[in-house]
């Protein structure tokens, strides 16, 4: 047995020699410490003079705009909160095209001038800051001999503090920018994209003769994730440089009984989960939910409905805190989309709705207006949905996802809308009025009428479709859990405004007594022209996808297809027109996206070729050589029962073999070539390796196994 074997069995023994922590002893529940490493609203109304609190906190309600002016004051309130929280070091947090976050630490010590120090922090240190831009993905907006980049001040999400095991950093969330002005980041086309479409719903609201009120785009976000025992993880070199299995054979019990998906957690994992949810209250995200996922292994996170910048920005925080936990627990969390092959992969629920004042747009009502108002922003997001699912789609592109989409976990890659039957129904009747058997007698008279009663909820749940009305809101089903939400929601936000503008420039043209009636025929129009985007049936079928293709509904197989949508001119011009991205934006993206996904691909091939031939194959030629001793002397004392049989396993696993060195000649041709190929020598070598796993003597596999991994813990 070599030492490689000895580590996995030795693994199996410690974990399962864990002993169980006893419950933890009652105490009163106190939440105190919420937000106590925040630099939030009550902490600026009781450090800032009263009238810079007033100015920055209307930027930040109200999106005023920033003064300048009070930087200083509040630089200075935010550095003696800081060091009062045991803070040395202050960083702008941003946000970069690598899909992470990035950060450099600088110290509040400066020298006094007297051979001391003092504790400084200007307010030019907090409003900009200057790191290297050329060694960040750019896609040719930078080159390596222009280095300047500029990170600014993002008012709007507040500075947190960041803890480690020996002080602690104020952390302050900025935007990312180059030299010349082009955006190097994901948040700052999220905050163009929010602006965008705050101004094209307080027009339509204007439009309908509603009073004013500011518009707030909520965002709630579903994080799925694995954890495995860090001394799994160890062992497994795929894991540890690619995120999934490149190698490994499912179990013959995975997930086929149902019975991890909200079942009991166990003493290990809910102790992790309590840790997880204590540092995210610290730092004031509200992780309200965990529960058991689907596949063995699996955990879900979900926290109260947050502003959609904020809500970014604390799921950027989230993934770091879960990975931070996972390792002080010996644990190793996995935001991988397919980190374990035949089982299910993780994704991220991005639910999507619109505040206008206290009133959410995408909850209908029972006064007719307020009717109106609904029916003319589901419209709107029907139009936007079904005009530029394409560019969407880009937002979910990845080497991960691509193994996610499609399968029993994941929605496939043609975009489509559940609205369930009494909100089709509704659509219907506004197209064709009063169909036969509705539940309404006449036609639907916008802004007459009232909907069909719609209880919260009214709409079943799609577990299939990518983008499904959930009774308030939109869920977007498609985005990879190790995927930044920035990049969706900036398109999300700009297609909606989009659609909303078309609304309402058509509506401000209309004379009072004619509004209701153009309104009516307008809903009609767009319903007419759109709804071949909506489907309520299941989106896994054969028959749903040959009636996608003929319907014309955008399907990108893949990142390289789906990609393209980003050199579109129709999309580059949206984009462009709304302020959101402009066309070398746009394109640097899909330079950024296309290389990273060719980079991880040849990573996986490089790691793939190394773990066969430095791990599995050794293994596997070191049993078929002392079996075949032992065969040898077996033949020589004239054993015979049983020879036939072991001969021909023999002879099978030398096949097997033969055909893994053929693999790996082949996959090093394909790493030299074309992404399909990588992808299918990867996939033909899996099949084999698994093979050789199967009739590999369990003592001898070098590698843990999925049972161990998915199990043990």
């Amino acid at each position: 047995m070599s030492s490689r074997n000895r580590e996995r069995l030795s693994a199996i023994e410690s974990i399962a020699g864990r002993p169980v922590p006893p419950p933890a002893p009652a105490a009163p529940v106190d939440l105190e410490y919420f937000g106590e490493d925040v630099f939030s609203i009550s902490v600026m109304r009781r450090r800032l003079p009263a009238a810079v609190a007033r100015k920055l906190i209307a930027t930040i309600h109200d999106g005023a705009p920033l003064d300048s002016e009070i930087a200083g004051d509040v630089a200075h309130a935010m550095k003696d909160w800081a060091l009062e929280r045991g803070a040395t070091h202050f960083t702008h947090w941003f946000q970069p095209l690598t899909g992470g976050t990035a950060e450099k630490h600088d110290s509040f010590v400066a020298p006094d001038g007297n051979g001391g120090a003092i504790m400084s922090f200007s307010a030019k240190n907090l409003m900009q800051s200057e790191p290297d831009a050329s060694s960040f993905p750019s896609g040719g907006l930078r080159s390596t001999f222009e280095a300047r980049g500029y990170t600014a001040w993002d008012p709007t999400s507040p500075a947190f503090i960041k803890r480690h095991s020996n002080g602690a950093t104020l952390c302050i969330p900025t935007a990312f920018f180059s030299y010349t002005g082009e955006v190097l980041d994901k948040k700052t086309p999220l905050l163009r994209s929010l602006r965008c479409l705050e101004r094209a719903v307080t027009r339509l609201m204007t439009a309908f003769k509603l009073p004013p009120a500011r518009p707030v785009v909520t965002l709630g976000i579903e994080q799925e994730y694995f954890l495995v025992d860090k001394r799994f993880y160890l062992q497994r070199p795929d894991l540890v440089q690619t995120g999934r299995t490149l190698f490994g054979a499912p179990p013959a019990k995975h997930q086929q009984l149902e019975d991890h998906y909200f079942g009991a957690i166990k003493p290990r994992v809910i102790a992790f989960m309590s840790e997880v949810e204590r540092e995210l209250w610290r730092i004031g995200i509200p992780a309200q939910t965990r529960h058991n996922e689907v596949a063995p292994a699996q955990f879900e996170i979900v926290p109260v409905f947050e502003e959609q910048n904020l809500a970014v920005d604390h799921n950027m925080l989230v993934m770091e805190v879960l990975r931070q936990v996972a390792e002080r627990n010996g644990l190793v969390c996995l935001l991988h989309e397919k980190p374990f092959s035949g089982v299910n992969g993780s994704g991220k629920h991005n639910n999507w709705s619109i505040l206008y004042g206290k009133r959410n747009l995408l909850d209908p009502g029972t006064e007719p207006r307020q009717n109106a108002v609904f029916l003319t922003v589901l419209a709107a997001v029907i139009r936007a949905i079904d005009l530029h699912s394409d560019l969407l789609r880009t937002a979910t592109a990845s080497a991960g996802n691509d193994l996610r989409l499609g399968a029993n976990e994941a929605p496939p890659s043609v975009i489509s809308i559940f609205l369930g039957d009494q909100l089709t129904e509704v659509i219907e009747q506004i197209e064709h009025g009063a169909a036969g058997g509705s539940r309404r007698s006449k036609p639907l008279r916008i802004g007459v009428d009232t909907l069909p009663t719609l209880p919260r909820d009214a709409t079943d749940r799609n577990r299939t479709s990518p983008f499904a009305f959930t009774g308030n809101k939109f869920e977007f089903r498609a985005l990879g859990a190790s995927q930044s939400c920035s990049a969706v929601n900036m398109l999300l936000n700009t297609i909606v405004a989009e659609s909303l503008d078309y609304f309402a420039e058509r509506l401000e043209k209309l004379a009072p007594e004619d509004f209701n009636a153009g309104l009516a025929a307008l809903l009609k129009k767009v319903v007419s022209k759109h709804k071949r985007v909506i489907f309520n049936g299941d989106n896994y079928s054969a028959a749903w996808h040959e009636e996608a293709a003929r319907r014309g509904l955008a399907s990108p197989q893949g990142t390289m297809e789906a990609l393209q949508a980003l050199l579109d001119p129709a999309n580059q011009k949206l984009l462009e027109e709304s302020g959101v991205l402009s066309k070398s934006e746009s394109a640097s993206r899909y330079e950024v996206f296309l290389e990273e996904y060719h980079r991880k691909l040849r990573i996986e091939g490089g790691v793939a070729l190394e773990l066969a031939r430095s791990v599995i194959m050794p293994a596997a030629a070191g049993m078929y050589s002392r079996l075949a001793e032992g065969m040898a002397a077996a033949r020589d004392a004239k054993l015979r029962t049983g020879g036939a049989a072991l001969t021909a396993v023999l002879d099978g696993l030398g096949a097997a073999i033969d055909e893994f060195s053929e693999c790996c000649r082949e996959l090093e041709d394909a790493l030299r070539g074309k992404h399909e190929e990588i992808l299918a020598a990867l996939e033909h070598f899996r099949c084999v390796a698994n093979r050789l796993e199967a009739q590999t003597d369990d003592r001898e596999w070098p590698l843990p196994k999925y049972r161990e991994m998915l199990f043990i813990y």
